[in-house]
């Protein structure tokens, strides 16, 4: 019994050297990449973050508000799952879809469910498992559910990443374990994934249903047959630490070191907070000190401005071949368009109009844009319009306007002599 207690003693002892000499290669291997990526950075603010990759975005518009690396490459283990969790509820709608555990998904690594081969689950319930939990065998039944493969979901998800503009993100797993094929590692960056946070609370037709399942505390389900009952807890600790919380998922690998992905709604305001590698055992709570410095930074130093409430003077429009020489213009009232902005910056108004429109001119023909920019980055566009209509000159109306000046002239010189 002694032998056996020194043997268990000495594996976990060589495990604890290994996961130390595999975080430690792990770190190395980040520091260098964003060691590269910081030297080419033009920031002149430093919020004194633990993470690597960091993010700060205003989720109304897609600003980025404060960034440190935040187009660095990293692994960015189970925060993958917004993205799984998102696609799921775009393909449930109202329905009711059913998943068949396969022996992949029930020979997933821990966290798991604890999942059975050939046990039957309904997907609604299976997301908050996903979400609440981060078991990694019940995304990959979701993902073989409607991608019909792993490898199926995973297009799917780089079709969507695509789609909502995320330019550095290549998804190969539906959990986030590490992994890697021909094409590369498995990854995004902080500007992407708030992206992806972004489109989750606000873009997508399921975003109601998103919140539900992420500000849910806790869930109790059965599998269909009731042979079987599960209970999640959310992990997701920052709900409770600010005034606002609003969703987020955490994530953690060996190799991408703890992950967070967050959003906050206060005065208004939609801040979204993206963290990668942002430390390794034993600094799990880094991600929320972290969090909470970027949030209380865009609560205290951005306030919502509407760019497009300032309307630029436009002048006329000479009209060729018309039967006006010049057209009045006007610029089409902007939809409000309000963006996180600094009390210290500027919005940048750019207008370019034609100069000369050809005839025939409806009333409303655009003849220009103008462009609202923040800091370099446009935001909003809107129109200028055209304020009549203005007919085409044709032979018919020039004979027609000479006749007219012809008789006008004849009387007005018939008047003229007769009153003298």
């Amino acid at each position: 019994m002694k032998r056996l207690q020194g043997r268990k003693k000495l594996i976990l002892a060589a495990a604890a050297i290994f996961l130390l000499f595999v975080n430690a290669t792990n770190v190395a291997a980040w520091e260098a990449a964003v060691s590269e990526a910081a030297d080419t950075a033009d920031s002149d603010l430093s919020l004194d973050l633990y993470a690597r990759c960091a993010v700060l975005m205003d989720g109304g518009s897609g600003r980025v508000l404060y960034d440190q690396n935040g187009d660095v490459p990293l692994p960015m283990a189970s925060t993958t799952k917004i993205m799984t969790c998102i696609l799921a509820l775009e393909a449930l709608g109202e329905k009711n879809i059913i998943c068949t555990v396969s022996g992949t998904a029930s020979a997933q690594p821990e966290v798991k469910l604890g999942m059975v081969k050939e046990d039957t689950f309904y997907l609604s319930d299976l997301l908050y498992s996903l979400m609440l939990e981060s078991h990694n065998d019940t995304a990959v039944c979701i993902a073989e559910t409607i991608g019909g493969s792993v490898e199926g979901f995973a297009a799917l998800m780089n079709e969507k990443a695509r789609e909502i503009g995320c330019t550095q993100t290549y998804f190969i797993t539906p959990n986030g374990l590490d992994a890697e094929d021909e094409n590369g590692e498995h990854h995004t960056t902080a500007h992407d994934l708030a992206l992806i946070m972004r489109y989750c609370l606000t873009e997508s037709p399921q975003k109601e249903a998103f919140l539900t399942v992420t500000q849910t505390p806790s869930y109790s389900f059965s599998n269909i047959s009731g042979t079987r009952s599960y209970s999640c807890v959310n992990h997701n600790a920052f709900l409770n630490l600010m005034e606002g919380a609003l969703s987020g998922k955490t994530g953690f690998t060996s190799k991408a070191g703890y992950c967070y992905i967050g959003a906050l709604e206060r005065d208004g305001k939609l801040l979204i907070v993206a963290l990668l590698a942002c430390g390794w055992p034993n600094n799990k709570g880094y991600k929320w000190v972290d969090t909470k410095k970027l949030m209380n930074y865009g609560l205290s130093e951005y306030e919502l401005r509407d760019i497009t409430a300032v309307l630029p003077q436009t002048s006329e429009i000479a009209v060729a071949d018309g039967q006006q020489e010049q057209v009045g213009t006007q610029v089409e009232l902007p939809l409000s368009v309000e963006v996180l902005m600094r009390p210290d910056e500027e919005v940048e108004v750019r207008m370019e109009m034609l100069r000369t429109i050809e005839a025939p001119v409806a009333e409303g023909t655009q003849v220009g844009l103008i462009h609202y920019l923040v800091d370099g980055t446009e935001y909003a566009v809107t129109s200028i319009l055209t304020t009549q209509e203005v007919k085409k000159r044709t032979f018919l109306y020039c004979l027609r306007k000479l006749t007219e000046e012809f008789l006008l002239g004849g009387w007005s010189g018939g008047q003229a002599e007769y009153s003298s």
